[in-house]
């Protein structure tokens, strides 16, 4: 199953983006599903995980302001990030695991600045 993550963009500080990550196949191939950020210069960091019970956790950093979901019906993984901040900016990936197997997409560019 490949992955495909859209959504990013520029925002302002305080605004809101939603990003998408479509799989080309059912998503419960996977046991579970996240969403990692790299900032320029840093290395890769995890943000959310959701498994295929539907369980989630946040990074300490987006708890509260960032939301993990999956739209079953349309094969997507979604990450609703409200309160966004300068610090959110990175490039975003979508992750499928299924033991000790990964399947990663390709990320998409989130800014946030005034």
């Amino acid at each position: 199953v490949q992955l495909q993550a859209s959504g990013g963009g520029s925002v302002q500080p305080g605004g809101s983006l939603r990003l998408s990550c479509a799989a080309s196949g059912n998503i419960f191939s996977f046991n579970s599903m996240g969403w990692y950020r790299q900032a320029p210069g840093k290395q890769r960091e995890w943000v959310a995980t959701i498994t295929d019970g539907g369980s989630a956790n946040y990074a300490d950093s987006v708890k509260g302001r960032f939301t993990i979901s999956r739209g079953i019906a349309e094969n997507t993984l979604y990450l609703q990030m409200n309160s966004l901040k300068p610090e959110d900016t990175a490039v975003y990936y979508c992750k499928g695991s299924r033991g000790s197997d990964a399947s990663w997409g390709r990320g998409t560019l989130v800014t946030v600045s005034s």
